[in-house]
């Protein structure tokens, strides 16, 4: 049985990267397009950053284009959220509803040691 799961390794690893991109982008086009519902906080330079690395960062690593600097850039801005906001509200980040940055941050920590892997623009221009 681990045999047939270890083949499929790098293709699990690949939709972790994509999957995980996609729903730290959608962040972004939440407070920038108020997709798929109104942002209901005001916009400040803190929103604007953090929006614009969950817009960008998100869709470099589905792409798998520059991932390892953007995935790093997209740990660290989680961290830094989950300190700024949550933080603030408990150590424990099922009382203070930091569950997702807190996973957000170290999801991208592992894409930024690991790298782009299968199914990325970096894998297929490596192959070249």
């Amino acid at each position: 049985m681990m045999k047939f799961l270890d083949a499929y390794t790098e293709h699990s690893y690949a939709l972790l990267r994509i999957v995980a991109g996609l729903g730290f982008m959608a962040h972004g086009v939440h407070k920038f397009f108020g997709f798929p519902i109104a942002f209901e906080y005001p916009m400040n330079a803190m929103t604007y950053g953090a929006g614009a690395i969950e817009l960008v960062g998100g869709a470099l690593i589905i792409l798998g284009l520059f991932t390892r600097p953007a995935a790093f850039i997209a740990s660290g801005m989680s961290a830094v959220g989950y300190w700024l906001v949550h933080g603030t509200g408990g150590l424990f980040p099922l009382a203070n509803g930091g569950e997702l940055l807190m996973l957000y941050c170290f999801i991208f920590l592992f894409i930024a040691a690991r790298g782009a892997g299968i199914w990325s623009i970096e894998g297929k221009t490596a192959k070249s």
